[in-house]
């Protein structure tokens, strides 16, 4: 079981799980109490640095804290969990790579070909921002960034927390619902939601389940990493907006009137059960009810590890 590899390491105790996400907690609200407080225009405030710094300069300064998020994640748990960065990342022997790859070119294509109908269908709504140079750039920067950046959200929310809550609680729901929930209002602060109103938290907690159930479901990271990457990196390449909170040389610019309606809804209620179904069919998932609502059962192995790495 994914949860359960958490045992192969060895904890003093379960509190060490608590600092990061603390840490994480702390600096998301604050972000958001600032911003609230103050009265600040984020959107305004990202335009007003893109103009002095130059989007290439603004998108790497953002990717920054994620790089160091990662390694500080990686080091924490190596180092104080005595946690293999494996046993985070799956419960088979080694990462399987043609998961992630799957996934995201799974979710690539489905990028692609919406964007690609929207484009055709509502022209007006698009403007054609490619410029070769510029994007060439980006597909440097993004390339290298944005997997880290999604990586190490996944690890987080998905790998340490799913792991340390699950093992807490010992129930498989408990974490799933508190990494999904936590997922989703990380982008409260979004300069997204100031424009399309909170709706649009349905579609990032949406997203947040989805990533949990296909990681309890698939035992390992694997297709929650190959997905998320997919996500942001096509997006990134893709489209932007002047009133997004990731502003890139993409291909095309989306100058519609910012709105949330069942376009937020479908992801959620359709696109993610279609892609579930997928998942299932090829990699053969069973025993639905106990994998996302069971009990974390400890065998007499897992005791005498949890005894072990206590003494």
């Amino acid at each position: 079981m994914y949860i359960k590899q958490l045992l192969k390491s060895k904890p003093k105790s379960l509190s060490l799980y608590l600092p990061i996400p603390l840490m994480f907690f702390i600096l998301m609200v604050q972000n958001y109490l600032v911003i609230k407080l103050l009265k600040l225009d984020v959107n305004q405030i990202i335009k007003a640095e893109i103009k002095e710094k130059g989007v290439n300069e603004f998108f790497i300064e953002n990717m920054i804290p994620f790089v160091f998020g990662l390694i500080l994640l990686f080091v924490w748990v190596k180092y104080l969990h005595k946690q293999t960065i494996l046993s985070l990342t799956t419960s088979r022997n080694k990462v399987d790579w043609s998961r992630i790859f799957f996934s995201f070119f799974v979710w690539s294509l489905f990028t692609v070909a919406s964007t690609l109908v929207l484009y055709y269908t509502n022209p007006a709504d698009f403007q054609l921002n490619f410029k070769p140079i510029p994007f060439l750039i980006l597909v440097v920067l993004a390339g290298f960034l944005i997997p880290i950046q999604t990586s190490f959200e996944e690890y987080l929310f998905r790998g340490y927390m799913m792991q340390g809550i699950g093992l807490a609680i010992r129930k498989k729901i408990v974490p799933l619902l508190i990494t999904s929930f936590m997922f989703g209002m990380m982008h409260i602060a979004n300069p997204e939601v100031d424009k399309m109103g909170n709706i649009i938290l349905v579609y990032y907690i949406g997203t947040g389940l989805f990533l949990g159930i296909i990681t309890l479901m698939d035992e390992g990271l694997e297709l929650a990493l190959g997905f998320h990457a997919a996500n942001n990196l096509v997006g990134a390449l893709l489209i932007t907006s002047d009133w997004s909170a990731l502003q890139t040389d993409s291909i095309f610019k989306d100058t519609s009137s910012p709105s949330a309606g069942f376009d937020v809804l479908l992801p959620v209620f359709i696109i993610f059960p279609l892609l579930l179904f997928l998942f299932s069919k090829k990699y053969k998932w069973n025993n639905w009810k106990e994998k996302l609502l069971g009990n974390i059962q400890l065998d007499s192995k897992d005791i005498m590890l949890n005894t072990e790495n206590h003494e």
